[in-house]
């Protein structure tokens, strides 16, 4: 029995029949790129509307989305934010028309992009896996499973970090003045805050990659470590929104711990891979590559050869070169 067209998968995000051993042309890895673009794009906008209805209902007896990203700005004291309206209620404040229904549109897409993370990131996987070996699959999932975790955690961080960040900023002053915080403005602060963390706990994830392929080993990184350091604590100085001395600590000894932990683990790997290398414990004119097949151990010695007898040289002929009668002569 036929589906329904209304049923039916359209022609442009049905998957071509492939090559058994997974080779493509150019147009049909442009189909395959169209399509899971296509399948990524759908799903963001299809978890972006439930962003935008989660902002303002709860689900499954969680509390609203709303409610949830405003909690650090509603733990400040009453007396360091500004109430308007229902005394009763912690709210933003709002000095456009407009201003809510961008607010609203912004934090919907952010939600959208990370409630469907697992799609296109699965999509951005099946993009690239047919042309990875299988040893190279398996490093891939996991630094994409660790890269995952690391963003998530770094993203919980700023979110803890963000309610002493706040207290600090709003009661600076002494109380001489109150902080009227615009919703457009903290959301802005917030979500800069969960990116920037997130992104940079991804540090000890390229140093790793980068020991893998062999551009930064542990030599370079004992060598350079106080200077990757305080390069550490300038960036968190620079890159946190607020610049208060909260959140800048906060990165800084976050990203100095992720680091150590780092190099522990390309000191662990190069130290196994000198072991496994068959040139260790060979001085370096003895670790270069032998002429002889089978390494420096089999290396013959070339000894001189046997001097030519004197007989056997023919001897010259009246013109003073050699003739062919000469050659012949000699056995």
């Amino acid at each position: 029995m036929a589906r329904p067209s209304w049923m039916r998968v359209p022609r442009w995000l049905r998957p071509r029949a492939g090559n058994p051993d997974g080779t493509m042309t150019l147009l049909e890895h442009i189909h395959e790129l169209r399509r899971r673009l296509m399948i990524g794009v759908i799903a963001i906008v299809l978890a972006t509307i439930l962003g935008v209805l989660w902002y303002q209902f709860g689900v499954l007896g969680l509390p609203s989305l709303g409610e949830l990203l405003t909690e650090p700005y509603c733990a400040l004291p009453p007396g360091a934010r500004l109430t308007l309206g229902d005394p009763n209620r912690c709210q933003l404040v709002a000095f456009a028309p407009f201003e809510q229904l961008t607010l609203l549109i912004k934090v919907g897409v952010a939600a959208g992009v990370v409630l469907s993370s697992p799609v296109w990131l699965s999509q951005i996987w099946g993009f690239i896996t047919p042309g990875l070996h299988a040893h190279e699959k398996k490093f891939a999932r996991v630094f994409i499973g660790t890269g995952t975790i690391l963003f998530v955690g770094g993203a919980v961080m700023a979110y803890l970090v963000l309610t002493k960040a706040l207290y600090f900023l709003v009661t600076v002053g002494g109380g001489i003045q109150i902080t009227a915080l615009r919703g457009d403005d903290y959301f802005n602060l917030l979500i800069t805050l969960l990116v920037i963390f997130g992104v940079s706990f991804e540090l000890p994830l390229l140093m790793i990659m980068l020991n893998r392929v062999g551009i930064f080993p542990y030599a370079t990184i004992k060598a350079w470590r106080r200077g990757l350091i305080f390069a550490i604590f300038v960036f968190a100085a620079v890159v946190t929104p607020g610049q208060d001395p909260f959140s800048m600590l906060a990165l800084g000894l976050s990203l100095v711990v992720l680091f150590e932990i780092a190099a522990q683990v390309c000191r662990i790997h190069d130290k196994r891979a000198a072991k496994a290398s068959p040139w260790a414990g060979l001085d370096d004119d003895e670790a270069g590559p032998s002429p002889v097949a089978g390494g420096p151990e089999q290396a013959s010695t070339v000894t001189a050869s046997a001097p030519v007898a004197a007989s056997a040289v023919p001897p010259a002929s009246p013109t003073g070169s050699p003739s062919r009668a000469d050659f012949d002569d000699v056995t």
